[in-house]
């Protein structure tokens, strides 16, 4: 019909981003939803972020690539040192209210530690957790998690494979995240970076303005008040890094935190 080669018609397609037949249908409309009460749902994630070397932050925050050491394992295949850190996230899908933990590894007991750190956050705030979402990581498909689960009486649901976006509080949670904690300040060390984050979740939490909760911080939602002048308790001068460089400006986000507007 077109005369051309079916090579040539689908490089074509390929390359205007229609190249699988998906492409030409109808966009799926977008299905937002959010529980009456807080508790009645948790989306909860993990992000691996890699740790900070001994050189220093790497590519992502100064630009400029960093020789990092590598070993052999016992499979013979050379491995990077510095290796991961993993972030456990959890969301109220009511309140946005979020909790999240750095820790070692994705495995089924880590994940059992934070899911008893987040029912127990929730806790102190007022709220029972009824329903749990995760994806179908390996660690929450275990017996293990699932024998945690109800022993906290805590029901367990995952997303259908491929549909991430089911889970999307959590993803967009990730995402704001790792703009304004793992990446909007220059850190010396993961140990630092891990200490600064207690204090940006309580900024997250009380302080900064959700869009979709009529710009009012998650807290708000609990207390029917908007907690954006509140006062944060100071930091002491032991825990504060060293004043860094950060987009012309001198930021350090331990210091920050007992500011009336940490971050920015």
């Amino acid at each position: 019909m077109l005369g051309m080669a079916c090579a040539t018609v689908s490089g074509i397609l390929y390359r205007i981003g229609l190249g699988k037949l998906s492409r030409l249908e109808a966009p799926e409309p977008p299905n937002r939803y959010e529980r009456r009460h807080a508790g009645e749902l948790l989306h909860i994630d993990v992000k691996k972020l890699g740790r900070i070397g001994p050189k220093g932050a790497g590519h992502r925050v100064t630009g400029r690539r960093i020789q990092t050491p590598r070993k052999a394992d016992a499979g013979g295949v050379r491995r990077l040192q510095v290796g991961w850190e993993y972030v456990h996230v959890c969301v109220d899908d009511h309140t946005r209210l979020a909790h999240a933990q750095v820790l070692a590894d994705e495995k089924a007991s880590t994940a059992i530690v934070f899911l008893r750190s987040a029912v127990a956050f929730y806790a102190s705030h007022g709220i029972t957790v009824h329903t749990v979402m995760t994806d179908n990581g390996s660690a929450y498909i275990s017996v293990l998690h699932a024998i945690a689960c109800r022993a906290l009486g805590v029901r367990h649901i995952r997303i259908r494979p491929r549909r991430r976006r089911t889970n999307g509080k959590a993803e967009r949670f990730i995402r704001t995240m790792l703009r304004e904690w793992a990446y909007g300040a220059i850190y010396a060390s993961s140990h630092e970076r891990a200490t600064a984050l207690s204090g940006w979740l309580e900024r997250y939490n009380t302080r900064r303005p959700h869009g979709s909760l009529g710009h009012k911080p998650p807290i708000s939602r609990l207390t029917g008040t908007n907690l954006l002048g509140c006062q944060w308790p100071s930091v002491s001068p032991q825990l504060r890094p060293s004043v860094l460089p950060m987009g012309g400006r001198l930021f350090s986000p331990l210091v920050a935190i007992s500011s009336p507007h940490p971050w920015g």
